[in-house]
């Protein structure tokens, strides 16, 4: 089972988290049954970047990404040739290192 190590977040996890992820999971579904609250004002359809997170190790063994993503991700804050919206990507059979940007394009969080 493969496992996605979140680096460290000030707010979302400060110690980082190692987590088992089942392969073709979305990043974003793994960390939010796990505790790590990306945001993610869109309801998972890829119609926004608040759940933009950069894939600092295993980005060359995932699903490439379709147009639709790359449209969302150009709106992106802080976008990285690794970058992905982690509601759209699909946890490979390999670990996954997984970084969550400081800042999202959203001025106020959806959770506050």
């Amino acid at each position: 089972m493969p496992q996605i190590v979140f680096l460290p977040h000030e707010e979302l996890c400060p110690d980082g988290a190692v987590v088992e992820a089942n392969v073709g999971e979305t990043v974003l579904n793994v960390a939010l049954k796990n505790g790590i609250n990306i945001e993610h004002a869109c309801e998972k359809v890829c119609a926004c970047t608040t759940c933009h997170v950069i894939v600092r190790e295993g980005f060359d063994e995932l699903e490439e990404s379709d147009e639709l993503e790359d449209d969302m991700l150009d709106k992106a804050w802080g976008l990285e040739p690794e970058s992905r919206l982690s509601c759209q990507t699909k946890v490979p059979e390999c670990d996954l290192v997984v970084d969550i940007p400081k800042y999202t394009v959203n001025m106020v969080s959806e959770a506050n």
